[in-house]
């Protein structure tokens, strides 16, 4: 089976919800969608080229500042029943690429000092991304009108909470 081009759906729903420049489309992956995917400016801006060939978007200069102007991307009729398509179809599972657990993963014995840097370096790092997620959620929804209109962007945050603080608890039973 191909694989999904899951990207040009993540730009489509981005779309969806408002017309975005492709910085402003790079910038959410370094804020809301980083969360749980990734993508860099290299990825981005071909796939818009793409998707304007295929009619799915289409863009509209504006003008920014006094010399500046910037193309705004815009998802069009058949982009919205793309995108609409891969809401409605079954999600795939994928395999996580946790490098930590692909190296817990080949060691043979129990060496205190290995393992014990180890777990050490993925708390820390663990407990800092968890602290970055509960800022986000005091950031986006202080309230509770606010996570009823982005319901599943408050749903999605709130898994990502659950997931780091599971994988604290489980770290410290190594």
């Amino acid at each position: 089976m191909a694989q999904k081009n899951r990207l040009q759906y993540i730009v489509l729903g981005l779309l969806n919800i408002e017309s975005r420049t492709g910085y402003d489309l790079t910038k959410a992956f370094d804020s809301d969608i980083g969360e749980f995917w990734s993508a860099n400016h290299s990825q981005i801006y071909p796939l818009l080229k793409k998707m304007e060939q295929e009619n799915l978007i289409s863009h509209h200069e504006v003008q920014v500042g006094t010399k500046l102007v910037k193309k705004s991307y815009d998802i069009m009729s058949d982009g919205k029943k793309i995108f609409n398509d891969w809401l409605e179809e079954p999600s795939e599972i994928d395999s996580s690429h946790d490098e930590f657990i692909l190296k817990l993963y080949f060691i043979d014995d129990k060496k205190p000092e290995l393992l014990e840097k180890m777990v050490a370096e993925q708390l820390s790092a663990r407990s800092d991304k968890l602290e970055h997620l509960n800022q986000q959620m005091r950031d986006k929804f202080p309230d509770q009108d606010k996570r009823q209109t982005q319901y599943g962007h408050y749903c999605v945050l709130k898994h990502a909470i659950s997931r780091e603080t599971d994988y604290i608890e489980w770290l410290k039973t190594i």
